[in-house]
């Protein structure tokens, strides 16, 4: 499992854009998470599905509410990452109202959640294999704080434990 220390995987997230801009089309377009955070400090945070009840009511939402707080504490970016297709991501980024304040990344085949080791087995709910869900500040491609949620608990990866450790 990924810890403090660690540098974030090489693997391929996919993010759908609503309107071609910046040079970035519709998509899905690939985005390489080590050439993506490298340089920059990251707000990330892993769900188990986009839609789900928690993640839509409370964790998306907390992102977006402290969006210019952790822009004020040095984040360069804020991470959405999902085990769900570009195309789920990109209509729940619309539902969430996300715009350009959180990136909405699709870990689509969990390459990403495998690789980091935290992953969430929810086969017999009728969801397969998803990402855990968990927090984590990444600064230049490296874990600098890890947050990590118990089955079934949103504690400690919302954004406020986060922008409390981006203050740090």
């Amino acid at each position: 499992m990924i810890q403090v220390g660690d540098q974030l995987p090489a693997a391929t997230l996919m993010e759908f854009h609503e309107t071609e801009s910046g040079g970035c089309s519709l998509g899905p377009n690939p985005v390489d998470v080590v050439a993506a955070s490298a340089g920059k400090t990251i707000a990330l945070f892993a769900l188990p599905g986009a839609f789900t009840p928690t993640c839509s009511a409370k964790h998306v939402p907390g992102y977006l509410a402290n969006h210019d707080a952790l822009k004020a504490a040095g984040v360069d970016e804020i991470w959405c990452v999902s085990v769900n297709d570009a195309f789920v991501m990109g209509a729940w980024a619309r539902d969430q109202k996300t715009g350009d304040k959180v990136r909405m990344l699709a870990d689509g085949d969990a390459v990403f959640a495998k690789a980091t080791g935290l992953t969430l087995d929810l086969t017999g709910k009728g969801m397969g294999l998803r990402s855990a869900r968990y927090s984590m500040l990444v600064k230049n491609g490296k874990v600098v704080t890890l947050n990590i949620e118990g089955p079934g608990k949103f504690e400690v990866s919302d954004a406020a434990t986060l922008l409390a450790q981006a203050k740090a």
